[in-house]
Formats: structure tokens, C-alpha cells, sequence
């Protein structure tokens, strides 16, 4: 890990040696022009004027996305380059090893080159599958649209940027400086640094929502987008909901390191779904129909809160491994249950504390992922600190065998472990402290703009120490780096609760099947079936694994009859008062065979149940900070 001071040092150096790459920005900006009018296509047109002189330049692309982790950066989509000087065309060549960098000759003489470039969003945004864009709306993330001269620092380089967006749609960004000229619009001169953190959503529908009330400070504001007028009606109680959640987290943390901040909120079924966090915004996607829906928005719920409290953990407080000097640095996710692993828990907590959550929702919801993670048999061999270092891998992969292979369980094993210490700190202090001190001790400090401090796994359990004594350094290492056989169930029982498992159906588990279409059975036969029969994961060691079946097979039939999930929860239903065994019918590479599974246990589905002997510490994290 390189100091701050070294840090500093190298910048000085690449701005004044000369000969080095990036030395002539030190007072100049580039130029960007994005035409955004062929966005319905999925298709960015940019014009760049970058400063340059004579001699040898290399230009690269953002290969190491902020927030995905991973390089991300979608190459694949940059297409159309052109570079002139004066009117007349350069050549340009890709390096034969890095495919994010571009070689040109600069004439002598010259001091700026243009480049022109288009970038395809058909099959990318923010880093996820999927459109950035459709008919109506567009999600704008400028790391797609951006070359630099390699080697500079991401806040060493200044853009001058603007765009020009298809005629009558309005936009939102936390990108300062918007002077509005019919569909022109000019932002002020930013770094690149800040350039790539403030993304863009425009569209026909558009609605500006305030989250704060007129005269405080910093304001906070929701931009919405959607493919229709009717589904951006958003509920007074929702709204109120969110500016319950502003008032929360400053009252968790304690400060804001932000000038304001924007909810850029997309609703659409056509663009790609994600959440991407970011200093002074997030740019989120949900489906079309989510404020108008009691299923998606429970299923939603958790999104912006989760993204909204990346500000502090995430951006402000930032793993040192995830602190890299510009995009094409590599980062190291070893923290990544930190990063992304406490911020799932502070989101679904906030999420319930604001009442965008029930206290039922919140467990069910809980319960859920409990249920998943012990069934992980991939525990048994895989820490959980190598899916953070595997997140490369790991988020391009599909479902099957994921409970084998394990997936990004930073995030929901996380969201257990530091449930656990939560529940440590408020039994050994006897409820004087909790979690909430952490967060005002490490997240809080003096409000103001976006920065950036970097922490250690020490830094974590210093501050931990100064909130609550305790052996935090051997727990976190048990946990993250060591292998065993069931999840860390701690939290929920140091909260007065179990995991149970009967035949209701889990409130948030329901909701999701109805949604991405498919079933599940992880908890009884053991693997989850998709609407047209595909076994997408069969769990290791479950009774259907043990009988034969396997990821990727296809469910035909169930005891002679058509598979659908009303007749395999009727086959377990009968199963468990017959004896008899469930027989799938299953298809293999245009094979087919019976496999009978011997089981009798009937439909099992978590929830979270009160052991009464105990406190209910999980009513008092949930429980408001604010009136």
C-alpha cells in the first residue's frame, strides 16, 4: 500500500518531468461533446479535444470501474475512433497487450488532438447486462464516452464536458455548473475523477422530487426517470419514507461529505438493472412499476438506502486497496466485506428504520439470506475473503452450481457478520454502544465536499476497540478467512431470534420468484427450477444431488405428471404424509431419466422466530434514531 505522501509525490512528478505522459494537462482541460440524440439506438456519439504536444502519446480508456470493482470498463462498446490534428487524420494503434490504450504520433507543433468516438450501450450499463438506454429514457455513466493520456491521475485531469440530449427531455446529475441552452447543456470544468462519479439520467418523463425542506442544507434531491408519465406517481408516504431516510443517516453518521445529493432513480423494464454508488449521487434502475407495486417495492426498497450509504462507506471511508490513483490501476477487493458487506447491513437497517420496511419485511427479508449462506456448501472450501478476491470471476458467472462455486457473498454474508458484531457491542456494553457509534467514529468527521480516506483492516479494528473492547481482530479474520460448514448465525441469535423452517411462504423469497420467474426448493429437495423446468442450481449433498440430478438438467415431469411448481408442491405435500419418493423426470443434452428422490420433510421455507428467554435486540437496531 502506497502512503499518502508517496502518492502525492508521484502525481508532482508526472506533471513536471518532462517527456512524461500527462504533463502538458497541468493547465489545459479537455473538451467533451456528447451527442446524445441517438441514445433510443443505444448509441453515445463524443467528440474530445485533449491538449497535446509533439512526440509519442498514449490515450487509454477506464478500465477499472469504481463501484463494480472489476475491470469493467466496456471496451467492447468503443467503436468509431477517429483522431485528427488540424483537419487531418492520425493514426492510431491499439497497444498489443493492454486493449484499454491507444498509440498516436503527435506532429511537432501541434497543441491539441480531437477524437471522435461512438460507444454502443446495447449490452452495458454501469457495469451490469443490459441497455443504458431505451426509447424514452437514457442512464449516462461518462467512463464509456472518456479517453485520457495514460499515466495521469483520474484528479490531476480536468473535462470540460456537455451534452446535447434528444429535443424536450430533461436530465438530473449531482454534475455542477448546468447552464441549459435548448438541449445543450454545459457542466462546469470537473476533474475526471468527479466526471466519472456524477452520472446522468435524462428522459421524456421526468420528475423532480425534494427530499429536504426549503432552506436546509445539504439539499437532497430525487431525479426519476420512466418510460411512462403514470409511473412516476410516486405516494406522500413514500416520499415521506425517503426523507425519513435522509434524516436517518445523518443522524447515524453525523456528517455529509457531499454538496448535495441526488437519487438518480430509473424505472424501466427495458434498460439494465443495477445500483452503482457514487460521492454525490447513485444512479439506480428498478423495474417500471416499482411505486405503484407492494411486491417491487418491497423487493426495491433496500436499493437506494444501500446506495445512499456508500457516500460514507464506500466513497468517503474507502478500502486502501480500492483507492487506486486512476482507472487503470488494479484494485484489491480484500475488503470488500466492509465495503459492500456493512453497507448491506447499514441499507437493510436504514431501509426499516425509515419505514420503507416493515420490522416483518426486514426478517423475512433476513431470514432469506440466512437460509441461502448456510446452504452454501461452498463455505466448506472457498473463505469468504476469496469471493471478494474472485469478484473478477465471480460476477460474470451464471447460476449454476452457485451454491458449489459460491457467489459475491461479500455482500449478504457481510450483512451477517457485522449483524454479529452489532449484537457483540450492545451485550457487552450492557446497550450504552452499538454499531451506530462505529459508524459516527469511522463514516462521521467534519461535513463537506467529496473525499476520499483511505482505511486498513487495522484502521477497522482500532475504531471497533475504541467503541467496545473486544478480540474484533480474530473474529474478523475467523470469519472472512476461514472455512466452515454453516453460515454466522450469531447476529440473529445474539438478537433473540432463530432460523425456522416450515411450509409459508417467506414474504421477500415469494415476491422475488414472481419476478425473476422461478422456484424454489433449496431447502427441501434442494435446487431452484426456472419457469421452463432448467435446473439453475442443485445443491451439493441435498437430497436431489444425492439421487443424481444436476445443475443445468431440465425438469420435465414430477411423479408422471407435466412439471409446474403446483405439482412439485404437491408431490412434497404428499411425500411427507405417503412416504413415498419424489420422482423427476428429467431431461440431460436430449436425454432422459427418472431420478427418485426419497424425501419427506414436505415445502420448507425460512423465517425468523422469537426465542423469548431472550432480548429482542433486533427491535432495537430498528427502532429510529430520529422522530
Amino acid at each position: 500500500m502506497r502512503s499518502r505522501l508517496a502518492l502525492c509525490a508521484i502525481c508532482v512528478l508526472l506533471l513536471i518531468l518532462p517527456g512524461l505522459t500527462g504533463s502538458h494537462l497541468a493547465a489545459q482541460s479537455i473538451r467533451l461533446n456528447l451527442d446524445l440524440t441517438d441514445a433510443p439506438r443505444n448509441i453515445y456519439h463524443a467528440h474530445l479535444n485533449i491538449p497535446a504536444k509533439g512526440g509519442e502519446m498514449t490515450l487509454v480508456f477506464p478500465k477499472w470501474i469504481p463501484g463494480n470493482h472489476r475491470p469493467s470498463g466496456p471496451i467492447g462498446g468503443l467503436i468509431g475512433i477517429r483522431i485528427e490534428s488540424g483537419g487531418q487524420p492520425l493514426a492510431w494503434q491499439r497497444d498489443p497487450i493492454d486493449m484499454y490504450a491507444f498509440h498516436v504520433n503527435v506532429p511537432a507543433g501541434v497543441s491539441e488532438i480531437e477524437v471522435s468516438l461512438d460507444a454502443i450501450t446495447s449490452n452495458d450499463s454501469a457495469g451490469a447486462g443490459g441497455p443504458a438506454a431505451s426509447s424514452n429514457l437514457l442512464d449516462l455513466n461518462w467512463n464509456a464516452v472518456v479517453l485520457y493520456p495514460q499515466g495521469a491521475s483520474s484528479d490531476a485531469v480536468e473535462f470540460m464536458p456537455s451534452v446535447t440530449l434528444p429535443a424536450g427531455w430533461s436530465f438530473g446529475t449531482a454534475l455542477p455548473g448546468a447552464r441549459v441552452a435548448g438541449d445543450k447543456v454545459e457542466f462546469a470544468t470537473v476533474s475526471l475523477a468527479t466526471l466519472v462519479d456524477s452520472p446522468l439520467i435524462a428522459g421524456v418523463h421526468y420528475r423532480r422530487v425534494e427530499l429536504t425542506k426549503p432552506g436546509e442544507t445539504p439539499v437532497h434531491i430525487m431525479d426519476l426517470v420512466a418510460d411512462s408519465e403514470g409511473d412516476l406517481a410516486m405516494k406522500p408516504e413514500t416520499q415521506a419514507e425517503y426523507q425519513k431516510l435522509v434524516a436517518e443517516t445523518g443522524a447515524l453518521f453525523g456528517a455529509r461529505h457531499y454538496r448535495q445529493y441526488h437519487f438518480l432513480y430509473t424505472l424501466s423494464d427495458q434498460v439494465g438493472g443495477h445500483g452503482l454508488e457514487h460521492h454525490e449521487s447513485n444512479d439506480s434502475v428498478a423495474g417500471e412499476r416499482v411505486l405503484l407495486d407492494p411486491d417491487l417495492h418491497m423487493l426495491y426498497a433496500g436499493l437506494l438506502p444501500h446506495e445512499f450509504v456508500h457516500s460514507w462507506n464506500g466513497k468517503y471511508r474507502r478500502p486502501a486497496g480500492l483507492a487506486t490513483r486512476n482507472y487503470q490501476e488494479p484494485m484489491i477487493g480484500d475488503l470488500l466485506w466492509v465495503y459492500e458487506g456493512l453497507t448491506e447491513y447499514l441499507g437493510n437497517m436504514l431501509t426499516a428504520r425509515s419505514g420503507l420496511w416493515s420490522a416483518e419485511q426486514y426478517r423475512e427479508a433476513l431470514a432469506a439470506t440466512a437460509a441461502a449462506l448456510d446452504h452454501r456448501t461452498g463455505r466448506q472450501w472457498r473463505p469468504l475473503e476469496d469471493t471478494a478476491r474472485s469478484v473478477q470471476i465471480l460476477r460474470l458467472m451464471g447460476p449454476q452450481w452457485q451454491s458449489w462455486r459460491r457467489s459475491l457473498d461479500y455482500y449478504p454474508e457481510g450483512e451477517l457478520i457485522w449483524l454479529e458484531v452489532d449484537g457483540i457491542i450492545r451485550q457487552n456494553s450492557r446497550g450504552q454502544r452499538s454499531l451506530d457509534d462505529l459508524c459516527r467514529r469511522f463514516h462521521g468527521g467534519e461535513s463537506g465536499a467529496p473525499r476520499v480516506v483511505p482505511y486498513s483492516f487495522d484502521d477497522v479494528v482500532r475504531t471497533l476497540n475504541d467503541v467496545t473492547p473486544f478480540d474484533w481482530a480474530t473474529l474478523l479474520k475467523e470469519r472472512t478467512r476461514g472455512t466452515t460448514s454453516h453460515a454466522p448465525l450469531g447476529g440473529i441469535e445474539r438478537g433473540g431470534w432463530k432460523v425456522v423452517y416450515n411450509d409459508r411462504p417467506n414474504l421477500f423469497s415469494q415476491a422475488l420468484e414472481k419476478l425473476v420467474k422461478f422456484t424454489d426448493f433449496s431447502y427441501s429437495l434442494g435446487f431452484t427450477v426456472a419457469e421452463d423446468g432448467k435446473l439453475d442450481d442443485v445443491i451439493v449433498g441435498s437430497p436431489a444431488y444425492q439421487a443424481g440430478v444436476g445443475s443445468g438438467m431440465k425438469l420435465v415431469a414430477v411423479n408422471g405428471r407435466k412439471w409446474a411448481p403446483a405439482v412439485l408442491h404437491a408431490a412434497l405435500k404428499a411425500a411427507n404424509s405417503n412416504g413415498q419418493p419424489v420422482d423427476l423426470l428429467v431431461e440431460n443434452a436430449q436425454f432422459f431419466r427418472t431420478y427418485s428422490v426419497p424425501y419427506r420433510d414436505g415445502d420448507r421455507n425460512p423465517h425468523l422466530e422469537r426465542v423469548s428467554a431472550q432480548p429482542d435486540l433486533l427491535d432495537e437496531i430498528l427502532k429510529p434514531l430520529t422522530r
